[in-house]
Formats: C-alpha cells, sequence, structure tokens
C-alpha cells in the first residue's frame, strides 16, 4: 500500500480550511461531521459558509494566511481555487509542520480524503490512492446498501453497554455476546426499528450470561483451497475470524492468515513430504488439549480436508476427547488443478469416472491399484506423487493403448508460483525435470474413450525451453503459468 488508512481523533482539534468558495465548503461539510473545531480562513466567504460563520458553526479568519495560523492543527485542507496560491499556502502549512491535503493536487497531498459510508460511530472509509475516484463511488454505494441506516445507533448503544459487559463476562463471553448482537436477533430487531426491544435483550443477556451461547472448546476442520487466499469459503474465514487458535502448514497461502482475527494465536506445524516439524500425533493432541481449554480451534488444512489430509485421525482423536468438531470444506487440489489448466475432470461420454488416489502411502512413495488397474473413460488425479513418477509412468506405459492416457501436471496450484505442462506418459518423469517440479503438484491422467469427445494432448519437445504463446487458449504444450 502506497497509503495506509488510519482515523484522527477529532473532538475538539483544530482544523483549518484556506478558500472561500465552492471546494472550501464541501471540506466544511465533510468536518461539520466530526467534533473539530473548524476555522476557514479567506477574505470572501460563499453565502453557505457565510451563513455557517454566522451561526457559529464554524470560525472565520480573514487577511492574509501566515505560518502561525497552522500552528496546533490536526488537519489543513487547502482550496483557494488558484493552483499558485494553493501552492504558497501548502508552504507555508508544512512550515508549521501541519498535515496537508491540498484539493485536485495530490502531489501536494500528505493525506487523501476517502470515500465515506457514515454510520455514526461506524465509518467506511473507501480509498483507491487517488487512482480510481469512479470505482471508489461505486464501492461506497454497494456498502451504503449492505449496511442498515441505524447501524450506527447499535454500536453506538453497544459502545455504552460495554463497561457492563466487561464488569460481567469474560473475554470469551463477551465476544460471544458481540457476536451475537451484530449477528442475531438483537441486530434484526433494530434494523426493523426495534430498538428498544434490542436494547431490552442485549441488556438481560449482560444481566444473566444468557444468549445461546456454547462454552466449550471446539475444532473447526477448515479447509484453505489450492493456493490462492480469495479460493477459501465464506464459512472457512468466518472460523478464521472465530478462532483462538490456528494450526497451519507450508502450503497455506500467508494471505489467508490475514483474514483471521488479528489476537488469535497462530502455531505453525510445518508440515511437508517426509519430513514433518510436528508429527501428526503432536498436532492432534495439540488441538484436544487446546479445545478441551474452551479455545475455538482452527486447523487450516490446504485444499480440502476431507481429502488426503490426515483428518480423519483428528476427527477419531476429536470424538474421542468428546470435542464437537466441524468440516469446513474447500477446493480441493484436483479441481483447482484443472481449473488452473482450464480443463474439466469428467467429459461426457469420454470419460465418466473420477479417481482421487496418492502417490504417497505410509509405506512411502508408491503405485496404488487405482492406478495400475487405469482403464479408458476413466481419470484419476494424483495427490503427493512426483517421487511415485517413475513407478506410475512404468505401470501405465505397458497397458495396450497406453499412447492415448494424456498427463497434465500442475505445480503449485493457482498460486504464484504455478506451474503447468503436459505430456504423454511415457514422457512424466522427465517432464517433472525439465520444469524443476519436485513436490506439490497435482499429476492428471485421462484416457478417453475412443468414441466419445476427444480432445488430444500433443506431446511437448521437452528438450527445448518452452516459450508462451498468449494466442493460445488450450494446454496442448508444455507451458509454465505465473
Amino acid at each position: 500500500m502506497k497509503t495506509f488508512p488510519m482515523f484522527f481523533q477529532m473532538a475538539g482539534r483544530k482544523v483549518v480550511i484556506v478558500g472561500g468558495g465552492e471546494q472550501a465548503a464541501q471540506k466544511t461539510r465533510l468536518m461539520l461531521k466530526t467534533d473539530a473545531h473548524i476555522v476557514v480562513i479567506s477574505d470572501v466567504l460563499d453565502d453557505e459558509l457565510a451563513a455557517l460563520a454566522a451561526s457559529g458553526r464554524i470560525a472565520h479568519q480573514s487577511g492574509p494566511v501566515q505560518e502561525r495560523d497552522f500552528a496546533n492543527t490536526v488537519l489543513i485542507f487547502i482550496a483557494t481555487g488558484c493552483p499558485g496560491a494553493d501552492s504558497a499556502v501548502y508552504a507555508l502549512a508544512k512550515a508549521a509542520g501541519a498535515t496537508v491535503n491540498v484539493v485536485d493536487q495530490p502531489s501536494l497531498c500528505d493525506v487523501i480524503t476517502p470515500s465515506i459510508v457514515d454510520r455514526d460511530p461506524v465509518v467506511v472509509a473507501i480509498g483507491t490512492e487517488g487512482t480510481a475516484p469512479v470505482l471508489a463511488r461505486q464501492i461506497k454505494t454497494q456498502v451504503e446498501q449492505l449496511l442498515e441506516p441505524n447501524l450506527g445507533d447499535l454500536a453506538a448503544l453497544a459502545g455504552r453497554l460495554r463497561a457492563s459487559a466487561a464488569a460481567r463476562l469474560g473475554p470469551r463471553l463477551r465476544r460471544d455476546l458481540w457476536r451475537w448482537v451484530f449477528g442475531n436477533t438483537p441486530r434484526r430487531s433494530h434494523a426493523r426499528g426495534a430498538s428498544r426491544e434490542a436494547a431490552q435483550m442485549i441488556k438481560q443477556a449482560i444481566e444473566t450470561g444468557n444468549f445461546g451461547h456454547d462454552t466449550g472448546g471446539s475444532v473447526a476442520l477448515v479447509g484453505a483451497g489450492p493456493g490462492a487466499k480469495d479460493l477459501i469459503t465464506l464459512r472457512g474465514v468466518q472460523r478464521l475470524q472465530e478462532a483462538d487458535v490456528i494450526y497451519y502448514d507450508r502450503l497455506v497461502d500467508p494471505g489467508i492468515l490475514e483474514l483471521a482475527r488479528r489476537d488469535a494465536e497462530r502455531i505453525y506445524v510445518g508440515k511437508r513430504p517426509g519430513c514433518h516439524s510436528w508429527p501428526q500425533e503432536k498436532i492432534t493432541q495439540t488441538m484436544v488439549t487446546a479445545a478441551k481449554s474452551g479455545a475455538r480451534v482452527v486447523r487450516l488444512k490446504c485444499g480440502d480436508p476431507a481429502i488426503f489430509a490426515r483428518s480423519f485421525e483428528e476427527m477419531e482423536a476429536l470424538r474421542d476427547a468428546d470435542i464437537p468438531f466441524e468440516v469446513v470444506p474447500g477446493v480441493t487440489a484436483a479441481c483447482g488443478a484443472a481449473a488452473a489448466a482450464s480443463q474439466t475432470l469428467t467429459e461426457r461420454d469420454a470419460i465418466d469416472t473420477l479417481i482421487l488416489t496418492t502417490g504417497h502411502l505410509a509405506s512411502g512413495y508408491g503405485v496404488t491399484d487405482a492406478v495400475k488397474n487405469l482403464s479408458p473413460g476413466s481419470c484419476i488425479a494424483l495427490y503427493m506423487a512426483v517421487g511415485a513418477a517413475d513407478g506410475v509412468s512404468a505401470q501405465l506405459s505397458a497397458k495396450p493403448g497406453a499412447a492415448d492416457i494424456c498427463v497434465t501436471i500442475v505445480a503449485n496450484a493457482q498460486s504464484e508460483a504455478q506451474v503447468i505442462a503436459t505430456c504423454d506418459i511415457q514422457s512424466l518423469s522427465a517432464t517433472l525435470a525439465h520444469h524443476g517440479i519436485k513436490n506439490t503438484a497435482t499429476i492428471i491422467l485421462k484416457w478417453r474413450r475412443k468414441d466419445g469427445h476427444n480432445q488430444q494432448v500433443s506431446k511437448p519437445d521437452i528438450s527445448k525451453p518452452y516459450e508462451a504463446s498468449a494466442s493460445s487458449p488450450s494446454l496442448l504444450d508444455a507451458r509454465i503459468s505465473a
């Protein structure tokens, strides 16, 4: 970010607006939404500003602008309407050490005025670093529609009751209370105009500590998707925002952790093929212990937690400990890889069987029976199988008709490091070596029926560096995409 969003404390502080025309009036209207002391400096004021000065809502100062006029100010707006005058006043303001916004001159701005959605005390500021004001206004319109007009009143009520809640409820219970207030019956009642009813519900909940909450710990096994952080589900984001503790491994996009509550504890368990920083048993036991202590635990897993993610062991341990848990599905690696390669995993008449299997067994890398028995009309998505590539290639190359098996390799699917390559089954190992793919890859094997819809995949020449063609929408050649 080139700019950083923050909120100024404005109550009783001095804001100076230099100018007396419409631009100055616009900034004055904006500042009148705050509790700031507003001083407008100009020899001549337009009718609107003159009326505000006469009513005492702003202070008016005329005469030459001097450096001392900007002492002890929180913010200065310069809007004379004359670029030369604006620049001269800007120099005086900066000499006084002030924070300055010069209207319509971004190069002279220390701060940029955002588009604002005002539900005081709830305020949403939307900025585009000055690049796309129209987009900012469109986003503002969408947020205006999302937030009910009286939401600020509910937030203000919550603010008045925070001390009472803090005196009666512990930290965990308070979080549950406010989650219930803003996401359940109180907010719905308040939104339809029943503000007294909503207030009474909240006060009673604080008094009794009873609002349908669960005080025990729990675990959510959350699928983070195959790579990019925007592929996690909305429910997955919700669980991250509710979590007290998050366990994650190396395959999870760091950006996904930014979606979590800032004060949630993050524990890296560092799993990688054949080299686990934390053994699975330790991960499972630590989660159980945290949940027993009353924490909301999220086990964040790349892809889908129900597919080759060791979730079965964790679920069994949670059941044995009588700890409630849920599984939040995610986009599995096979789907992410196929989407990255602009492919489908099934094709009407040509491929009607889809198999998800792995090349990394408890005993090490190997070839499963599903691969050995591959037949026309089938697609296999191989997880964690780079180390088993030689065996897969040897097993399938010996089959009659093996030349019809098309292979797509997607490494680091849906991430900036994504690599996509295609080949035949005989050149699988060579293609992996050519592209430097050693792990974190999904291998998709397709054996189409002869009488089905047949999209042939050409065999790449892996002896030469690949040059991508922007005009080719298909993956008929080996390619690297980022």
